[in-house]
């Protein structure tokens, strides 16, 4: 979280990390890693009234800071919650740069490219 936050917002907090590890039942407890999940028609970018947020090739969104005006509703349509809002109102969202997995101590995150998924069964 320290890693894609200083990297992508130069000053390590977890509040503007786009991603997010959490626990259930302290550290003892399982871990559940929240970020993006890279949606062919991701519904962020459909909820954004501005057009902050545009479909990136392959999946997943960009996010254009100069036409976001920190509404939440992005975050509010992303099924996961992989998407937020930092201390300041900024939208926080995953890229895909890969620093989170660069910097992992544990070497337990990788990025990974997948088919886009048409739909069907």
């Amino acid at each position: 979280m320290f890693a894609c936050s200083r990297i992508n917002a130069g000053r390590a907090s977890p509040d503007r990390s786009a991603i997010k590890v959490k626990t259930q039942g302290g550290l003892e407890g399982d871990f559940a890693v929240v970020v993006c999940r890279a949606c062919t028609d991701p519904p962020c970018a459909r909820a954004c009234p501005t057009g902050a947020l545009v479909r990136r090739e392959g999946g997943g969104v960009l996010l254009n800071r100069e036409l976001c005006q920190g509404c939440g509703a992005c975050a509010e349509a992303c099924l996961i919650r992989a998407i937020s809002q930092d201390d300041e109102g900024q939208t926080v969202c995953c890229k895909h740069c890969g620093a989170c997995v660069a910097f992992c101590p544990h070497g337990v995150l990788e990025m990974e490219e997948v088919e886009e998924w048409t739909g069907g069964l």
